[in-house]
């Protein structure tokens, strides 16, 4: 069986009806929808001694000294985090917290 190129370099048509063709080949479009809703906890079960699930990585070429990203699936700049996790921890009684990135 001969191997296709790399997608990227196939030419690519977008109909618009949601299907598309890569290299004449026809395929369906996907569209992955995530939702933590409904009062439900994000972290049913890592560290819930804590008040808050916070992790450092100490990474050495970030821009910024520190850069929180998101875990809790409900901030407005997803994937950096704006703290919303506050509010879902107070509704939902959840410890979850940011992922910090600090540089090194």
């Amino acid at each position: 069986m001969a191997s296709l190129p790399a997608t990227s370099a196939l030419p690519t048509t977008r109909p618009p009806h949601g299907n598309f063709t890569v290299g004449g080949m026809p395929r369906r479009r996907m569209v992955v929808v995530v939702r933590a809703e409904g009062g439900q906890a994000i972290n049913p079960a890592i560290r819930k001694s804590e008040d808050k699930v916070v992790d450092s990585v100490v990474v050495a070429d970030l821009a910024k000294p520190l850069t929180p990203y998101c875990r809790c699936w409900r901030s407005a700049t997803f994937p950096l985090c704006d703290g919303s996790h506050v509010k879902h921890n107070k509704a939902t009684g959840d410890n979850v917290g940011p992922l910090l990135l600090k540089k090194q």
